[in-house]
């Protein structure tokens, strides 16, 4: 009975490691610190040392217990929302509105700061200009602008253009005056000319 106690052990330190894992916050790889890098790895050679000093194949086998209780435990998470929740958590809202929900920085431990400088990695110069901020399970952040702060798409700016030009024919304005104009001081053109004109020069 005693050589089958490292099942136990790997089922054990599986659901131990995630809850550890879990406790030590939401961050990828890449947005860790080199300090939060060493204590992941630390914490992953701590666990894996009431069963360390086994054979090869048993080895083999712990892996192989492993890879099927993270597969088990994915997919129960998938039928199961309160599993997903309890053991990944969700997506937290950081910013409402413009307004900074600093209880939810807390629970994340992330200061302004760190937020600030996500907010600037995506290219938004203004807490203000954010309509929902949330940090996502897998660490990154997510966002949506408020509506006077979202670009314009090409197919928004396509619809924009057609109803300037049908308001500019029911006023009778010529569309294609400004295009002309636009075409005579183009530079692409007037190197072409001149290139045109070089070649007809006489020898």
């Amino acid at each position: 009975m005693d050589d089958l106690n490292w099942i136990w052990q790997t089922i054990l330190i599986f659901y131990v490691g995630r809850i550890v894992l879990r406790l030590a916050g939401r961050k990828s790889i890449s947005q860790m610190t080199i300090t939060q890098v060493v204590v992941m790895v630390g914490i992953g050679s701590l666990l894996i040392q009431p069963i360390a000093g086994k054979g090869l194949s048993l080895t083999f086998a712990i892996a192989l217990l492993i890879t099927v209780l993270m597969i088990i435990t994915e997919y129960l998470e998938m039928k199961f929302d309160i599993l997903e929740t309890i053991s990944t958590g969700k997506a937290k809202v950081v910013i409402e509105n413009g307004k900074l929900n600093t209880r939810n920085l807390r629970k994340l431990r992330m200061s302004v700061d760190r937020l600030e400088t996500r907010l600037r990695q995506s290219g938004i110069s203004s807490i203000e200009d954010v309509k929902y901020a949330t940090i996502e399970v897998s660490g990154q952040l997510g966002y949506e602008l408020k509506e006077n702060k979202k670009s314009v798409t090409k197919e928004e700016f396509n619809l924009l253009m057609g109803e300037i030009s049908q308001l500019k024919k029911s006023l009778g304005i010529n569309t294609n005056l400004q295009s002309n104009k636009n075409q005579g001081n183009n530079v692409f053109n007037e190197i072409k000319t001149k290139k045109f004109e070089g070649k007809n020069e006489p020898s």
